[in-house]
């Protein structure tokens, strides 16, 4: 892997969640949305106490309730669609301010907008404690099939690349007196995406040759080699278990 890649959502700082290495915070996170989504979703109190548990880790993690909260507008496209269930659910009919909803699309809204927003608070929290190559060195670790960690990397890598490539083409075209005004400006977009493709496929050829000619052969060396501690996954094991004690109270009362 190379060097750390900085991105919006990683925010630096010494704290126990940082110190945490990422295939244990991956695994946490995934478990935790596992047990989020096993709730049942009449246990409402229990998706509060999920909310204060990633609350807490967002507290231990130094992160300010402003940038979570801005971070979960990612979200908005399936709050629009939660929000439509109401409407579209057939079942028995639930007045609510004298508009006729359905009563299972009611629970189907608060299904999806409960879980999907506790996920992506999640999320939020893992990738703002952790830079991106750190998390494809916690995936290589716990044994994703290496072919889809190495495109990740290389996206990643190169994404800013190609962006660069993209804002050249532009200012080459704006300095021609070109701006896309209509349908009939489309095929020298279209042209000048064709030509992107070209220059990006041959710039992957090119850094694949560089690659092999210095022994790459298939996978990239893991540079950091140091196993988890006992402790280290008994700390990243608090916020899984804690949902899953939330959990199964929740089915035990309903």
């Amino acid at each position: 892997m190379s060097s750390g890649h900085a991105h919006k959502l990683y925010r630096p700082a010494r704290t126990p969640v940082h110190a945490l290495p990422p295939h244990c915070k991956i695994a946490a996170v995934l478990a935790f949305v596992l047990v989020v989504v096993a709730t049942p979703r009449e246990a409402v109190w229990a998706f509060a106490l999920y909310a204060l548990l990633i609350a807490a880790a967002a507290a231990t993690a130094r992160i300010p309730a402003g940038f979570l909260l801005r971070r979960l507008l990612v979200e908005i496209p399936f709050v629009a669609f939660a929000l439509l269930m109401p409407f579209v659910v057939p079942g028995e009919p639930v007045h609510v301010l004298g508009l006729p909803l359905s009563g299972p699309g009611l629970w189907g809204a608060w299904n999806v907008l409960a879980k999907g927003t506790l996920g992506v608070a999640a999320s939020v929290v893992l990738a703002a404690t952790t830079e991106l190559r750190s998390l494809l060195l916690g995936l290589q670790r716990l044994r994703m099939p290496p072919l889809l960690v190495q495109i990740a990397s290389f996206m990643i890598r190169y994404g800013d690349v190609v962006t660069d490539e993209m804002r050249r083409m532009r200012i080459a075209r704006e300095s021609r007196g070109f701006t896309a005004r209509g349908v009939r400006h489309w095929g020298v977009l279209a042209k000048s995406a064709g030509a992107l493709f070209i220059r990006s496929y041959e710039r992957g050829e090119r850094v694949h040759l560089a690659m092999v000619s210095r022994g790459y052969t298939g996978t990239m060396p893991v540079t950091d080699d140091a196993p988890a501690t006992r402790t280290q996954w008994t700390h990243a094991a608090t916020l899984p278990l804690a949902a899953l004690a939330v959990c199964l109270t929740g089915w035990t009362l309903t």
